[in-house]
C-alpha cells in the first residue's frame, strides 16, 4: 500500500474536474457520440481507485466542497409572486386563462388538469384583480398555493454554511454511503453534478463509462453516463439493447435532475447486491442524461430559478430560449405555433433548438455505428405524478403496442405506489392534455416536437414514457430537497419494474413488434381487433 498516500496526495492536490481527467483518459467522442471502453493501465487504475476509496472514506469537511454564492436576484425579481390555483373545468375556461396570459402578460402557468389550472403571478398586488376581473363567477376565488414566491424559491438552495454549501453535519463513513449521503442531501448545480459523474466512473470502471453527447447552445457539454455489465464479447461490437434516461429539458425542474442522478447512482450500487439490476445490467445498458438543457440549468443557479427553457438566441430581443420537449422533429408543426416569448416555444423549425439536436443526432448515430438498440425511454420532468406514453401530438393516432404501453404505465405507476403510498396518473401524452383539448383535437398548447414522440417513432423506442415527477402542486417545480430521496426511490421502484417487464414475456423480449424496423400505425382492422380486446 505504499502508492496509496502518493495516489491521494495527487487526487487532492488537483480540482476535483483535473483529478477526474488525470486518473481516467476522456471517454468523450464529440464527433462520433461514441460511449467506448478503455481498459487503461492497471497501475494507473489501481492509483485511481485507491485515491477515490481513500478520499471517500474520510471525514469530508466544508473546504473540501467548492463555495458558492447565491445571487439573491434568482428570488428577489419574483417579489410579491404568488402561485394560485384557478377551478377550471371546460376547455373555454382553459383557453381563457391563457388568452389572458398574452394580453396581459402577468403570469406564468405552472399546470393544467383536468380541474384546475395552477398559475403564477408576477406581482399579486398589481396583478391579481386585474386577472380575476376578467374571469367568470365561478373562477373569482382561487386557491393560493404559494404565498411567499421568493421564500419558496430560496428554500429549494442549498443550506450555505461558514465554509460553502454543505456537509460538515453529516458524518460521512463509507466511499459509498458518505458519497450518497452527502449528494443528495441538496440540490446541486452542474458543476458538483459533472464532477459526480467523473468520480462514479472512477469508483466502478467496470460498470460505468461517461461521455458528451454534444454541446450546449453556449458551448457546456452535455453529460451521459452509461452503465452496464458488459461480457467480454460484447465489449468487443455486437447489438447492444439499451435504455435511456434523460431529465433536466426544462431547468427550473431541479427534480428530474436530481432523480436521474439517484437512479445512476442506485443502480451501479446495487449491482451484484440486489438480483434484479444485476440481471438488468448484464443485459441492457442504461444511459443516464441527468441535464439535457444545461444552460437553462446552469441560469437557474446563477440568475433566475424559474427559468424553463433553453439560453438559445430566437431572434427577438428579450425572448431567449426554445422548448426542448416541443424542438424535436416528429410532428413538429402540429399545435406548435408558439412565438419566441412563449415558454413553450419550440423554434422556427425541427430542431431548431441546439440541444434537442444534439440528442437526435447522437441517438441515431448510436443506432447506425455503435450497435445501440433503444428499447426504452425515460424522460423526467415535473409536475403532477403522472405517467405518459406517446403520442403527444395528437389523439387521433394510436401507437400500434398501445395495450403494452397502457399494462407497463400502469405497473410502473402500482410499483411507485406500493413504495411510497404516492399515487400516479397514466395516461397517453395527448390524453393528459385532454383539460385543454376539444372535438377538433385543438389545444391551449401545443404537442408537437416531443421527445417520446421522436423517439417512439423515429428510433423505435417502443416503451417511451415521460415521468412527471412529484408533487401535485403544494409546491410545484419549488419541491423542497428532503423531497429528493423519497422521490428517487419510488422512481427507481419503477425503472426496476421496468427492467423487470422488458425482461419478461411482455417486454421487448417476446415482442410481438420486435422485428420492425420503426413503428408503423397497424392497418384499420387491426387496429378494431386491439380496440376490441382492451
Amino acid at each position: 500500500m505504499r502508492l496509496q498516500p502518493l495516489a491521494l496526495a495527487f487526487s487532492l492536490a488537483l480540482p476535483v474536474d483535473a483529478a477526474a481527467a488525470w486518473i481516467e483518459p476522456s471517454h468523450r467522442d464529440h464527433q462520433a457520440g461514441r460511449l467506448q471502453h478503455s481498459n487503461g493501465y492497471p497501475i494507473l487504475r489501481w492509483l485511481r481507485d485507491t485515491a477515490v476509496e481513500a478520499f471517500f472514506g474520510k471525514q469530508l469537511r466544508d473546504d473540501d466542497l467548492d463555495t458558492y454564492e447565491i445571487n439573491p436576484a434568482v428570488a428577489t425579481r419574483h417579489e410579491g409572486g404568488i402561485v394560485v390555483r384557478f377551478n377550471a373545468t371546460t376547455l373555454e375556461q382553459k383557453r381563457l386563462l391563457t388568452d389572458i396570459t398574452r394580453t396581459l402578460q402577468a403570469f406564468d402557468i405552472w399546470s393544467i388538469s383536468h380541474d384546475y389550472v395552477d398559475a403564477r403571478i408576477y406581482n399579486a398586488k398589481i396583478y391579481l384583480k386585474k386577472i380575476v376581473d376578467q374571469l367568470p363567477d365561478s373562477m373569482k376565488k382561487p386557491e393560493i398555493m404559494i404565498y411567499d414566491l421568493p421564500a419558496a424559491i430560496w428554500a429549494t438552495y442549498p443550506k450555505k454554511t461558514t465554509g460553502g454549501f454543505s456537509s460538515s453535519s453529516l458524518d460521512v463513513l463509507t466511499s459509498r454511503e458518505g458519497m450518497g449521503n452527502l449528494f443528495f442531501k441538496d440540490y446541486q448545480r452542474l458543476s458538483v453534478v459533472t464532477s459526480w459523474m467523473r468520480l462514479l466512473e472512477a469508483m466502478f470502471p467496470s460498470l460505468t463509462e461517461m461521455t458528451s453527447i454534444g454541446k450546449s447552445f453556449e458551448g457546456r457539454d452535455i453529460h451521459a453516463l452509461r452503465v452496464g455489465a458488459r461480457s467480454e464479447e460484447e465489449e468487443e461490437g455486437g447489438t447492444r439493447k439499451t435504455i435511456l434516461v434523460t431529465g433536466g429539458l426544462h431547468g427550473r425542474e431541479w427534480i428530474s435532475t436530481s432523480t436521474v442522478t439517484y437512479l445512476m447512482w442506485s443502480m451501479v450500487t446495487a449491482y451484484d447486491k440486489d438480483p434484479m439490476v444485476t440481471k438488468l445490467l448484464g443485459k441492457f445498458d442504461i444511459i443516464f442524461i441527468p441535464i439535457l438543457n444545461p444552460d437553462g440549468y446552469e441560469y437557474t443557479w446563477q440568475e433566475d430559478r424559474l427559468w424553463r427553457k433553453s439560453r438559445q438566441d430566437t431572434g427577438t430581443s428579450f425572448c431567449f430560449g426554445m422548448d426542448l420537449d416541443h424542438a424535436f422533429g416528429y410532428e413538429w408543426a402540429t399545435n406548435n405555433k408558439a412565438g419566441p416569448c412563449s415558454e413553450n416555444y419550440g423554434g422556427d423549425s425541427p430542431f431548431h433548438a441546439v440541444e434537442a439536436s444534439e440528442l437526435a443526432n447522437w441517438a441515431k448515430n448510436q443506432t447506425a455505428q455503435h450497435g445501440v438498440k433503444f428499447v426504452g425511454f425515460l424522460d423526467m420532468h415535473s409536475y403532477s405524478q403522472q405517467i405518459l406514453f406517446p403520442y403527444s401530438y395528437t389523439c387521433a393516432a394510436q401507437p400500434p403496442n398501445l395495450e403494452n404501453l397502457m399494462e407497463l404505465g400502469v405497473g410502473l405507476a402500482k410499483a411507485i405506489r406500493l413504495s411510497s403510498g404516492e399515487a400516479y396518473t397514466v395516461t397517453s401524452a395527448c390524453e393528459s392534455a385532454t383539460a385543454y383539448r376539444g372535438k377538433d383535437d385543438t389545444r391551449v398548447e401545443g404537442g408537437g416536437g416531443s421527445a417520446i414522440d421522436w423517439f417512439y417513432h423515429e428510433i423505435g423506442a417502443k416503451y417511451s414514457y415521460q415521468i412527471k415527477l412529484r408533487d401535485t402542486g403544494s409546491y410545484g417545480f419549488l419541491l423542497p430537497a428532503d423531497h429528493i430521496v423519497p422521490t428517487g426511490e419510488e422512481v427507481l421502484n419503477a425503472l426496476k419494474y421496468f427492467g423487470d417487464f422488458l425482461l419478461g414475456n411482455n417486454g421487448i423480449e417476446k415482442g410481438e413488434f420486435e422485428g420492425s424496423e420503426h413503428v408503423q400505425n397497424p392497418p384499420a382492422d387491426q387496429w378494431s381487433d386491439l380496440k376490441r380486446r382492451r
